[in-house]
């Protein structure tokens, strides 16, 4: 399913990533993270695919396609402010393009991981597209909370028709967090830092504009 939307107004990408400390320790999410490379090293994510086996993808374009992953938090501003651009350039480039995200809940956000939690249990019931377009348009209203919205998400399974008893034990499965964990962990492997962060065939896009990501597509593209 694909809602159209408004472009989003630019912002200063500077004000609005938030970069994340690779040495925090990461209560609730991670045992034992491992190191990130140093900033400006792309070693990392040039020796191993950013696409894997189990890498959600929002639009398949083929084989040998032109990739774009994003490792993304749903209660991040600026994932939220490039929610809409990346939504019109799947339909600029589709079937040129296969889109694919990861989750990268940020540790200081305190309903990150909730709703990772609930898009994966969605996903599970085929309802990813329609969770993922929830939290993101929902997102001022709970966003910041310092309370769990867990309820809040739950409210959004019934909403788009899943199978409330099996959502609730999607959530409460141990094997649904180490889904999180896990894209979390190759993120911090491939030396993500801060979201949302893309990944052009397997490269990392550096982002200035947010014109700079359709820039790169074009770019990439055209060799």
């Amino acid at each position: 399913m694909r809602i159209n939307r408004a472009l989003a107004t630019p912002l200063a990408l500077s004000g609005v990533i938030i970069a994340i400390v690779i040495g925090v320790i990461i209560a609730g999410i991670l045992q034992s993270p491992t190191p990130a490379a140093a900033p400006g090293n792309s070693g990392a994510a040039e020796s191993q695919s950013v696409l894997r086996p189990d890498t959600h993808i929002l639009d398949d374009a083929g084989e040998d396609a032109v990739t774009l992953v994003e490792f993304l938090d749903f209660e991040c501003e600026a994932c939220g402010a490039f929610y809409p651009i990346v939504e019109d350039l799947r339909e600029e480039f589709e079937g040129e393009v296969t889109f694919a995200f990861r989750y990268f809940p940020l540790p200081g956000h305190v309903n990150s991981t909730n709703a990772a939690l609930a898009v994966e249990a969605a996903a599970q019931q085929g309802k990813l597209e329609e969770m993922f377009a929830l939290m993101y348009e929902t997102q001022a209203q709970w966003g910041e909370s310092q309370d769990s919205k867990a309820p809040l998400f739950r409210e959004y399974a019934e909403q788009i028709g899943l199978d409330i008893a099996a959502y609730d034990a999607s959530v409460a499965a141990p094997e649904t967090l180490e889904r999180v964990q896990s894209d979390f962990e190759a993120g911090i492997a491939l030396g993500v830092q801060s979201t949302p962060t893309f990944f052009l065939d397997d490269r990392m896009v550096p982002l200035s504009t947010f014109d700079d990501l359709r820039l790169a597509i074009e770019a990439e593209l055209e060799q």
